[in-house]
């Protein structure tokens, strides 16, 4: 069952990496304090994730601060290490935190895990962003298909 609006994020175990190597965090921790936006992607270094995505939440991580975001999120059902020199590789520095759900625990407590084992991917997260008030789901746009449309960051702008 997908994660509902007006539902609090389940608490589990995450891992961002430090400055030290990977650091576990939970869930409610990352994600459940003041105004949160969370965007989830099928796969680090993947090409729309890559060329859209994350791109799109870096160059307008400045307008969602006005809008009053304290924290955007991006989650992968990838390791830390990946998620990590993702985020050096897309110069992300401290505008998102890069969230490995290595073991899907939070992309499957939401519902919202899919099958990529036909392209040689396994469990991943379904691309979707979500914006949370203090752990509180209050949006949820996941895209319907392939590609990107709602969960992009000028969409999450406009439901901000």
């Amino acid at each position: 069952m997908t994660i509902a609006v007006g539902e609090q994020i389940p608490d589990v175990e995450l891992m961002t990496m430090g400055k030290d190597g990977p650091k576990p965090i939970r869930s409610s921790e990352a994600l459940g304090h003041g105004k949160v936006v969370l965007f989830a992607v099928p796969g680090a270094f993947t090409p729309t994730c890559s060329d859209h995505h994350l791109p799109g939440f870096v160059l307008r991580s400045e307008e969602l601060a006005a809008k009053g975001v304290d924290t955007v999120a991006c989650l992968s059902v990838n390791d830390p290490f990946v998620m990590g020199a993702w985020g050096r590789d897309q110069h992300v520095g401290d505008k998102v935190l890069m969230v490995a759900d290595g073991n899907a625990a939070f992309t499957k407590a939401v519902g919202l895990e899919m099958d990529g084992s036909g392209f040689g991917l396994g469990t991943r997260s379904q691309r979707y962003a979500a914006i949370l008030e203090d752990g509180v789901v209050t949006a949820l746009m996941v895209e319907p298909q392939s590609g990107l449309d709602v969960s992009s960051a000028e969409s999450v702008l406009a439901a901000l």
